[in-house]
């Protein structure tokens, strides 16, 4: 549970920050931004799946994996005729599906304490559940930072939708 965090004053340009808010009120300039988030998740889950192909080969179904590599390809194409966040999250549910159905073939070792059936949070029903929100919420306190390194609102996302106490934009990236 988060207890406690030390900021310095807030610096950054506020233009930047005002330019942010506004961008992502617009639908057609926020539209194409979300787009590049979704398609750098969905390539960079590409890549770890064609990795996997390429490294382990005697230990993987290459043809399954392979198909669902080329199912990924197809939603990058699809992503191009999105015209609204709606949308752009239909295409980030159907990869994420893609993507986990092929989670627990991608786990090398331990597998009798680390294996994988499904996504689970709040709570995270097993070990591997735990292990992803746990570095998912330390990668998202490390984006959050960066953020705001740059003068960015890490509250003020493109893709995931604005909510009380949820950082958007470091989910987005």
């Amino acid at each position: 549970r988060f207890l406690a965090r030390v900021n310095g004053k807030v610096q950054g340009n506020v233009l930047l920050r005002k330019k942010q808010y506004f961008t992502s009120e617009n639908q057609s300039e926020a539209v194409p931004i979300a787009a590049c988030f979704l398609i750098g998740k969905i390539a960079n889950s590409r890549k770890v799946i064609d990795r996997s192909i390429r490294d382990h080969t005697l230990l993987l179904d290459v043809n399954h994996l392979a198909e669902t590599s080329q199912a990924l390809k197809v939603i990058l194409k699809q992503i191009g005729s999105c015209g609204t966040v709606a949308d752009l999250m239909g295409q980030e549910g159907s990869a994420a599906r893609l993507y986990f159905a092929e989670f627990n073939q991608l786990i090398l070792q331990q597998k009798e304490d680390f294996f994988f059936t499904e996504r689970s949070r709040r709570p995270p029903l097993d070990n591997l559940n735990a292990l992803l929100s746990y570095l998912y919420t330390l990668l998202t306190f490390e984006v959050s930072s960066a953020l705001e390194t740059v003068g960015l609102d890490p509250y003020v996302g493109f893709l995931h939708q604005d909510r009380p106490g949820r950082p958007s934009l470091a989910l987005d990236l």
